[in-house]
């Protein structure tokens, strides 16, 4: 699976980020500043970097300069920024790509795949395999969700909200966050809306709704998915396809 980190600052388009990316089958992590970013970078592989310029702590050119003293890491700036002078240093000091907000998804997804052929073109994903002993099992390929072996049964948006949740298995995901990403930058609901799918997943994955151990919420902020409740192994997987 190949690796990424993404380096924003804001968190609405960095989870979107993130979870786009996740659904093309790739493993992401988060860095919310400069500093973040290169203690990241000391502590992993990543095969591509997606750098926002203006961060807090350091900014995304002097994270590049550094990152170029030992590292060819693909990066693909996104940034704010549409001067011509902010992309010609990006690209001088070794970004191999400049995007500009707003973006698009699809533009930004078909750049790194356009990097990640370029760079190692016999990647290859491997299948995952399912772990018997999980209780609950989200399989992304056929869309559906199997508690003790059993389907149970999802409209499309809570399989999707659900999903989303998963690819950031074990982090606090905001209901702005988790709304743009499911149901889109056009809808005109409410965050509320968020509340209510996870109220119907909980009735329908959680063994006690009214305590649930899986689909927890964190008061003044948003939701959290826990694959290991406190006490046990891992009881809840995501399958990516």
């Amino acid at each position: 699976m190949p690796t990424m980190l993404v380096v924003e600052d804001d968190e609405t388009i960095a989870e979107i980020v993130a979870y786009q990316l996740e659904r093309e089958g790739h493993g992401v992590t988060i860095a919310r500043d400069g500093v973040e970013a290169l203690e990241r970078l000391r502590e992993g592989s990543y095969d591509l970097v997606v750098l926002d310029l203006m961060l807090p702590r350091l900014s995304g050119l002097d994270v590049l300069r550094m990152l170029r003293r030992d590292s060819e890491v693909p990066v693909i700036i996104l940034s704010a920024r549409e001067g011509d002078a902010d992309q010609v240093s990006a690209l001088d000091l070794g970004a191999d790509d400049y995007v500009t907000k707003p973006f698009s998804m699809r533009q930004l997804l078909a750049r790194v795949a356009a990097i990640l052929r370029r760079r190692a073109p016999a990647l290859v994903e491997a299948a995952p395999s399912v772990d018997a002993a999980c209780e609950i099992v989200i399989d992304s390929e056929s869309h559906e969700v199997r508690k003790h072996g059993a389907v149970v049964p999802l409209a499309p948006k809570e399989f999707e909200l659900l999903a989303f949740l998963a690819r950031r298995a074990n982090q606090v995901c905001s209901r702005d966050a988790a709304l743009n990403a499911v149901w889109g930058y056009g809808y005109e609901g409410e965050t509320r809306t968020v509340d209510v799918h996870v109220h119907w997943l909980r009735r329908k994955l959680e063994d006690d709704p009214a305590n649930p151990r899986y689909l927890v919420t964190v008061r003044q902020y948003g939701y959290k998915l826990v694959t290991q409740p406190v006490g046990e192994g891992r009881r809840l997987v995501l399958l990516e396809s």
